[in-house]
């Protein structure tokens, strides 16, 4: 597996950089890895190196990039606020937003031929507006996606298959907007763990191994299943 940065250019012309994890042999697909409020960090960069063993060439992109550049943040409650700040300042973008960059990111993805995408907390909503906005993607994995549950998403419609992992014991997701989320989405495949918010993230107290694996496993088949088409 080889790793480095490139630089893609948005529709509108922003230049962003992007984290590229490669595979040793030839691509089997490409993954582009949506990053949680606190950055393309040390767990992102390790959740791409992840997919390219798996045979992906994955892509993480900057999404806070257009409101500040450079965020690597860690976990601490200092993290959290600064990470709720620059998500704030994102999410108040005028449309597209940050969906240009994701959308650039496919595109370069796509040079290994299908393309899924994958998020987590804030990447996992924004793994969910790309497969209902964007074009060019097989399949969509949001994990924990904050604000996926609210009826102003509940009311977008996917374009490709998804499967969306929630924990049940995630104070920032509650239980009835999972349910109300998958009622109206008969389609979409919601998978439940007995698991906190972030639970994939082994630099977070919440972080549950068996969940992770249990996860992961069913993420990467999805992807093997709708990307090997």
């Amino acid at each position: 597996m080889m790793a480095d940065s490139l630089h893609l250019t948005a529709a509108d012309g922003m230049v962003f950089p992007a984290y590229v994890a490669r595979p040793d042999g030839p691509p089997r697909g490409g993954i582009v890895v949506l990053q949680e409020i606190f950055g393309v960090n040390a767990h992102i960069r390790a959740v791409a190196d992840g997919y390219a063993a798996q045979g992906y060439l994955a892509i993480a992109p900057s999404t806070f990039h257009r409101v500040q550049t450079g965020v690597e943040l860690g976990y601490t409650p200092e993290d959290v606020a600064a990470g709720v700040k620059l998500k704030a300042a994102v999410e108040g973008l005028p449309a597209p937003g940050v969906l240009q960059d994701v959308q650039a990111a496919v595109n370069a993805a796509a040079e290994a031929g299908a393309v899924g995408v994958v998020g987590y907390c804030w990447g996992g909503l924004l793994a969910w507006r790309a497969a209902c906005l964007l074009s060019g993607i097989r399949a969509a994995v949001p994990y924990y996606g904050g604000g996926m549950t609210t009826p102003a998403e509940v009311a977008r419609q996917p374009l490709c298959p998804v499967l969306a992992h929630f924990g049940d014991q995630d104070h920032a997701i509650p239980l009835d907007g999972v349910q109300a989320f998958q009622a109206a989405h008969a389609g979409v495949r919601v998978e439940m763990y007995s698991a906190q918010h972030g639970f994939n993230c082994d630099h977070r107290a919440a972080f549950n191994a068996t969940a992770a694996a249990l996860a992961r496993e069913r993420t990467l088949a999805f992807f093997a299943q709708h990307l090997q088409a």
